[in-house]
């Protein structure tokens, strides 16, 4: 039986390969000769070099910004979400997992924001952001930071319950012999934290940090929905930047394709240190 597999294995692997050829190595490929194209349709390009990767940075000889500011003001709102969803949704599943009544029905209300979909989810926020901020005659957007921290919240609301079910589970298989044992020895919940649960969860946190690394470099729905880059697109996110420089000028397409292939690296290196960092957690435990 494992020879007849083993002969005919192409059989087997063919339709995937075509499949993931077709829906995502032949575009990629088409994508990156496009960022050095210039173009309306994917059929209508003229080489260009590597003016398009220029373009994202100088326009007419004089500094464009417009691709920092929003490289860093991603970074920032990673770097913040990060912290606050792992933190948060870390703490809470440390305290569903105390045996308290209604367990299920508190990790139910925690997950379902997860559920919604970002437009959706941030059509309603901001509808509330601006109820409550018109109070002080202001709107999400009336500063960068306004929105900056809007979109803080309404990710944070979103992802915490999905990262907290992913805690419970990596909190739910440290070993209870262990626990048992440093109890016995007198160790007290500050050191059971530090010196037991946090090191048995080093894959879990692992693969919590970076989803939510991933997530935050992502961003686009909730962008798009709650402020739309504004005021003065100083609140664009990379993935919106993108699309609006993609759909928002003309004649800009080769360089939206150029800033996609920048940020498909940027997610990509991010991935792979999240691989790594896993594997060296698994290697430890």
């Amino acid at each position: 039986m494992q020879k007849s597999i083993r002969k005919y294995w192409p059989l087997f692997v063919l339709p995937t390969m075509a499949a993931f050829a077709i829906g995502f190595i032949i575009p990629f490929c088409y994508g990156v000769f496009l960022s050095f194209c210039k173009f309306t349709t994917v059929t209508d390009w003229k080489w260009v070099g590597v003016q398009n990767y220029t373009k994202i940075f100088y326009v007419a000889g004089k500094l464009d910004t417009t691709f920092l500011h929003s490289l860093w003001y991603t970074t920032l709102f990673t770097v913040v979400t990060m912290a606050i969803i792992n933190i948060a949704a870390f703490a809470i599943a440390m305290a569903l997992t105390k045996g308290i009544r209604g367990t299920n029905f508190f990790r139910t209300c925690f997950f379902l924001p997860n559920l919604i979909g970002g437009i959706v989810l941030s059509y309603i926020w901001l509808m509330i952001f601006n109820s409550v901020l018109a109070k002080h005659s202001m709107t999400i957007v009336s500063t960068q930071w306004s929105a900056f921290w809007g979109l803080v919240a309404v990710v944070c609301w979103q992802q915490i319950g999905y990262m907290m079910i992913i805690y419970v589970a990596g909190i739910q298989n440290v070993s209870a012999d262990l626990i048992e044992a440093a109890k016995i020895d007198g160790a007290n919940n500050r050191q059971l934290l530090t010196n037991i649960i946090l090191p048995s969860l080093r894959p879990t946190i692992t693969v919590c940090t970076f989803l939510t690394l991933t997530n935050g470099f992502k961003l686009f729905d909730q962008n798009l929905a709650l402020t739309g880059g504004n005021p003065g697109k100083q609140s664009e996110l990379l993935a919106l930047n993108i699309y609006n420089t993609m759909y928002g000028k003309t004649g800009w397409q080769g360089v939206g394709q150029a800033k996609a292939v920048i940020f498909f690296i940027l997610v990509a290196v991010i991935s792979l240190i999240q691989n790594k960092a896993s594997r060296s957690g698994e290697v430890e435990q």
